[in-house]
């Protein structure tokens, strides 16, 4: 099965994969994530990309919010808020996918939700603690 698959692809591409270490994919994720109205063929790749975003937002506000000494309902609320909104105006508005593909836009919303949520909470925790304890 893999020799029918490398007769596919051509002699470049096997270079360029061992050449990369077999990561020649990596970076054009990335790369697509951050470009407008990317093509996305793998759904997969696509809801890797809201998942470690919505990660990379948890770390961003938890840090915020530890250093500035928010507290409470309140902080919890915005941190839903914000990461519920910059993910959907980023599938919606910025990569333009049809969110039904993905089973709806309440399945984009919560991708990913529970962990960044719990990432944020440690991470706030943590910066509150660490600055604002006796």
């Amino acid at each position: 099965m893999s020799g029918a698959r490398r007769r596919e692809e051509p002699p470049h591409a096997q270079q360029h994969t061992v050449a990369n270490g077999g990561a020649a994919g990596r970076g054009s994720v990335w790369g697509k994530a951050l470009r407008s109205d990317s093509a996305w063929h793998d759904k997969d790749e696509f809801l890797d990309v809201i998942y470690w975003f919505r990660q990379i937002i948890a770390v961003i506000l938890g840090i915020i919010w530890g250093v500035v000494p928010l507290k409470g309902f309140v902080g919890i609320a915005v941190f839903c808020l914000i990461n519920a909104g910059v993910l959907y105006l980023y599938f919606s508005s910025f990569q333009q996918i049809d969110e039904e593909e993905y089973g709806g836009t309440w399945e984009l919303t919560k991708e990913g939700f529970m962990t960044s949520f719990a990432l944020f909470l440690v991470v706030w925790i943590i910066f509150y603690t660490a600055i604002h304890y006796d």
